[in-house]
């Protein structure tokens, strides 16, 4: 299987599966002398963990990380980072009636067509474990960013029809499903319930901002900043929508009204009026906040009866057993913010070959 590693100078490989005996990650390019424990990572990985509330499967894991190599006294050595979450909590046995039958929503189907054989334990390496690897990973870009300035927040801005209409940043963490604002959470509770008692499950949509981004991060052609952000993110299994700024409002929109007008502010700075454009213009960061957002679908696996097929091409009906969330947003959030510092972490080393002023300040005696 190909596909398992992403970046350019700040790369991770992700491997293992949902039931097999670990999931893990491999960090290559991350610089020598970053301050970095295991605490440090496993503070991101709580956030992603299942059993926080009623509204996350009941799937009893505690995502304990170890660090493997790459780490000496505390600092990054400057050599691969080999990162190891064991899983512990398997019941393969609620899979067991999957093995021939494609579950609607999932990856069982193309699965089979593309290699002919398939883990149906969860899903291999479809499942949403797989994405332990890369919050961990991401746990060590935002050290990275958080050295240089730069900070990344993000959280769960609608359920379902449910959207925020206030921001506290320090609500995100006082409810289970980290949202901004307390009186959506609540609203989105009582719809999830809703959800949970007809066995159905919601979606919703994911924001995550940058703030302390430099000016010049991205490439103009291909390597777009918002190009490998839309990679990133549409890379997480249940993604199907993602956007930039406005993003697709700017359709509805006009150039006048779209435009983000420049100033010089007080300390003889450009800086721009407004950011529709979400913090990229022509693939590169602006200097102003990153806005993203990223449409999750909801959990495909549900307790009501579904028409599927099996391998053998017979028709039948499908309930799926098992620990499911009922939603994935809140989980993913932290998932996004990795991805994102991911692709920041990359861009800013990769940028640093764009002038020569850059390599004569490394350099140059």
């Amino acid at each position: 299987m190909a596909g398992s590693t992403f970046g350019t100078l700040f790369k991770i490989t992700t491997w293992g599966e949902s039931h097999g005996k670990a999931i893990g990650v491999v960090v290559d390019g991350c610089p020598a002398g970053l301050a970095l424990c295991e605490e440090d990572i496993q503070l991101y990985l709580n956030r992603r963990k299942p059993g926080q509330s009623r509204f996350t499967t009941a799937r009893s894991e505690a995502d304990q990380v170890q660090i493997l190599s790459g780490v000496f006294q505390g600092r990054t050595t400057g050599t691969p980072i080999s990162l190891l979450v064991p899983n512990q909590d398997q019941r393969s046995r609620d899979y067991g009636d999957l093995a021939a039958c494609y579950r609607p929503g999932h990856a069982d189907y193309t699965y089979d067509q593309k290699y002919g054989f398939r883990d149906y334990r969860g899903g291999g390496r479809s499942s949403g474990r797989e994405t332990i690897g890369r919050v961990a990973a991401g746990a060590i870009a935002c050290r990275l960013l958080s050295q240089l300035g730069i900070t990344l927040n993000a959280y769960t801005w609608s359920i379902g029809a449910v959207t925020c209409s206030s921001y506290d940043q320090d609500e995100i963490f006082r409810n289970p499903l980290y949202m901004p604002d307390a009186d959506a959470a609540r609203r989105a509770q009582e719809l999830l319930q809703g959800c949970m008692s007809r066995c159905d499950s919601a979606g919703g949509v994911i924001e995550c901002r940058a703030q302390g981004l430099p000016a010049g991060l991205g490439d103009p052609v291909f390597d777009k900043l918002d190009a490998r952000l839309g990679q990133a993110i549409f890379s997480i299994g249940a993604v199907k929508g993602v956007e930039i700024g406005d993003g697709f409002g700017a359709a509805l929109s006009c150039g006048t009204a779209n435009n983000d007008d420049f100033r010089v502010n007080l300390k003889g700075q450009v800086e721009k009026c407004s950011n529709h454009a979400g913090g990229i213009l022509g693939g590169i960061s602006d200097g102003s906040t990153l806005i993203l957002r990223a449409a999750v679908k909801p959990t495909p696996s549900v307790a009501a009866d579904q028409p599927t097929v099996t391998s053998d091409g017979q028709e039948k009906m499908l309930s799926i057993k098992g620990r499911h969330d009922p939603v994935i947003v809140p989980r993913a959030v932290v998932v996004v913010e990795a991805m994102t510092a991911l692709v920041l972490a990359d861009a800013l080393l990769t940028g640093m070959g764009a002038r020569m002023e850059y390599l004569e300040k490394i350099w140059k005696k």
